[in-house]
């Protein structure tokens, strides 16, 4: 039987990143590229889904170009196409996925509709090979905020979600309001730095709660409080409302961690995990339990197609394929079989 890698090519496009990736099966980065659209999208202050959508198409098809020179591949040498099938904006996830299938129907190469949240989840497993199912994992970007114990390719047990809003959107709207442009979360860390996390007596919304899930939505609302008073400087707000996320966090795994017992590791992922000062309190959880702590790179952090791609490579290992009519979906939870939280607008 031959050992020789097998190469999976990833594309994302579920939100403002436009990323390709080529990816073998030994966790190797053969090539990636992404294309960020902060420039787009900065005089509105997030993210407008027709423009992210337009670049996607401008972009993709001299990315993967890019891609497949650099690595010195072509579509005949891939095993996999693997794309981004959603939950994301459904422009975009339509670009990436219908790019993906005409390559697959002219080169006869399978498909692979993948989960944008599984590639998160799945992620830390590329840049280390010693990660093992089953491990806790806090899944915390700009839509999502979950904490789930992750078992399996394809066996995720959501263990609790925000009843509101994301963090990474408490942290954009956070720099929105403190004049720090988009995007937010880097902003507001930098700004944090020169301030005071005890200075703005915020919320902690749920902690302490027997309830095991997260909300945000007090939270933003006091720093705009906070920021209209006047009685604080914008480096304090920003660090008070750093601390406050860290506390919510942490409160909320120890909480799920008591619902649990014993999971060998607590794993971090999703675009909020790039913020230092959020891996040192996770990581300092994680000993106080006797757990090992993983995080993936920064850059396998916030949206790409490495991620993307590596799951291809773990559903590929399974023999796990997608029809070519298979459909882009705007919400794709990966524990369809959760309860429904309370609260309206869930973002599960």
């Amino acid at each position: 039987m031959s050992t020789k890698p097998r190469i999976v090519l990833g594309i994302e496009s579920s939100c403002d990143e436009t990323a390709v990736a080529l990816v073998a099966s030994d966790r190797t980065i053969r090539a990636q590229r992404i294309a960020s659209q902060h420039a787009e999208h900065a005089p509105y202050g997030g993210v407008v889904p027709e423009i992210a959508a337009r670049a996607h198409a401008e972009r993709l098809a001299p990315m993967l170009e890019a891609v497949m020179d650099e690595a010195g591949v072509s579509l005949a040498d891939c095993d996999v196409i693997a794309a981004t099938a959603g939950p994301g904006l459904i422009g975009g996830v339509m670009v990436g996925l219908v790019t993906a299938k005409a390559l697959a129907m002219a080169s006869d190469t399978p498909l692979m509709a993948i989960n944008h949240l599984e590639g998160h989840a799945l992620s830390p497993r590329l840049a280390d090979p010693e990660l093992e199912f089953p491990y806790l994992l806090l899944l915390v970007s700009g839509g999502h905020c979950q904490i789930l114990l992750v078992e399996g390719v394809g066996r995720y047990r959501r263990l609790a979600t925000t009843i509101d809003d994301a963090l990474g959107e408490a942290f954009d709207k956070t720099a929105k309001i403190l004049g720090l442009g988009y995007p937010g979360g880097p902003a507001v860390e930098k700004l944090a730095q020169s301030g005071d996390p005890r200075a703005v007596p915020l919320p902690r919304p749920l902690a302490g709660s027997s309830e095991p899930h997260f909300s945000f939505a007090g939270l933003k609302s006091a720093v705009l409080r906070a920021k209209e008073s006047g009685a604080h400087g914008d480096a304090d707000i920003a660090a008070s409302f750093q601390q406050a996320a860290v506390d919510c966090l942490t409160d909320r795994l120890s909480h799920a961690l008591k619902r649990i017992g014993s999971v060998p590791n607590l794993v971090v992922a999703g675009g909020v995990a790039a913020n230092r000062t959020i891996r040192t309190a996770l990581e300092r959880l994680a000993s106080d339990h006797a757990m090992g702590f993983t995080a993936p790179p920064m850059a396998l952090c916030t949206d790409n197609a490495a991620m993307i791609a590596w799951a291809g490579c773990e559903r590929l290992r399974l023999g796990q394929f997608d029809p070519l009519d298979v459909s882009a979906r705007p919400r794709w939870p990966l524990d369809p079989d959760a309860a429904p939280v309370r609260g309206a607008g869930v973002k599960a």
